[in-house]
């Protein structure tokens, strides 16, 4: 069954009668546009608005984009930190920890104030990115099979012998895993800085086209610009995923398993 074509026909089905629910009740109810568009009608919107919403797209996905690649710069440099000294994680991890647990909803405005819009939102995607790359690749360093690490020592290997050939091939899996999460939430960071930026009347991402479609009324263009965003996160797992899949596939237990 894993490997049976026929694995993804469930989903499309469940997609497809879930569309045909909706198209159901916006026929059935005779809803106006403004309260529930009809499917054909945000594909219509789609069509007739794509130079807008794909020129939206790209800049929430350039945002998504450099977020993510400073939080795996950053969570990396900062996890090797971590691995080296036990006294830098114990003053330093707490303050990673409350900036992840804190909402990004409620930095979004402050950093509108003290930061320019691009700069306030890419800081929003990073911020909800770096934890996810710094949590799993600090795990990943540190469980280094013990009786690997006392064979390196009994070998005589230095430390960046052992780090180089031990510690970061055991951290790879986890620093792959927790960028698959990273890339879902450097989206979401950037939507919700963006929202914040549009309420403020400012912006040009896709987020910023949801709320200034519901200010005029435009339900059909909110719809478009949601579903784009729902497909640019899909785009974004998967890219991951089969970065993952490549890196793994010939010798990770984790991935043995698919190929």
């Amino acid at each position: 069954m894993e490997h049976s074509p026929f694995r993804w026909l469930l989903p499309l089905a469940v997609l497809a009668l879930a569309l045909l629910g909706w198209d159901l009740i916006v026929t059935l109810n005779k809803l106006p546009p403004y309260i529930l568009p009809s499917p054909a009608l945000v594909l219509e919107t789609l069509v007739k608005d794509h130079v807008v919403l794909l020129n939206s797209m790209l800049v929430t996905l350039r945002t998504t984009g450099i977020a993510l690649l400073l939080a795996m710069l950053g969570g990396v440099a900062l996890a090797l930190v971590f691995a080296t000294s036990r006294i830098i994680e114990f003053s330093l991890f707490p303050i990673a920890v409350i900036l992840q647990v804190t909402p990004i909803i409620a930095i979004a405005p402050l950093m509108l104030i003290y930061l320019d819009t691009d700069t306030a939102v890419l800081f929003c995607a990073w911020i909800v990115a770096f934890f996810p790359v710094l949590a799993n690749t600090a795990l990943g360093l540190k469980s280094v099979d013990p009786n690997l690490r006392d064979l390196f020592r009994l070998s005589g290997a230095s430390a960046w012998q052992t780090l180089v050939q031990l510690k970061l091939p055991t951290a790879l899996p986890y620093f792959l895993g927790g960028l698959r999460i990273a890339g879902g939430l450097a989206l979401i960071g950037a939507v919700v800085g963006e929202m914040a930026a549009g309420s403020a009347g400012q912006g040009s991402g896709l987020a910023f086209r949801i709320v200034e479609s519901a200010y005029r009324l435009n339900i059909p263009r909110l719809f478009a610009a949601l579903l784009l965003i729902s497909f640019s996160g899909i785009v974004i797992y998967a890219a991951l995923s089969l970065l993952s899949w490549l890196v793994l596939r010939r010798w990770h237990e984790s991935e043995l398993g698919g190929s």
